[in-house]
C-alpha cells in the first residue's frame, strides 16, 4: 500500500502547495490553497453566500487506491 500527492501553484497566490487531487477545492482544473479558499469563504459570508466546503483530507496525501 502507497500514498500519492500533488504538487501545484494556487490560483489565487501562486503559492506552491501539496494536495489530495480528489479533494482540493478546484474549479475547472485549477486548485486552491487552503488560506486562499478560507479568505474567500470569509467574503462569501458577508455577502450572505455559501462557503467553499474544504474536505477534511484535501491537503494530504491520497491512498494509492483511491486514485
Amino acid at each position: 500500500m502507497g500514498y500519492a500527492y500533488c504538487t501545484g501553484p494556487c490560483e489565487t497566490c501562486g503559492k506552491l502547495f501539496v494536495f489530495n487531487p480528489r479533494k482540493v477545492p478546484s474549479m475547472d482544473n485549477k486548485v486552491f490553497f487552503r488560506e486562499c479558499v478560507e479568505e474567500a469563504n470569509e467574503i462569501r459570508k458577508e455577502k450572505g453566500l455559501e462557503p467553499h466546503f474544504i474536505a477534511p483530507n484535501a491537503y494530504e496525501p491520497v491512498d494509492e487506491e483511491e486514485l
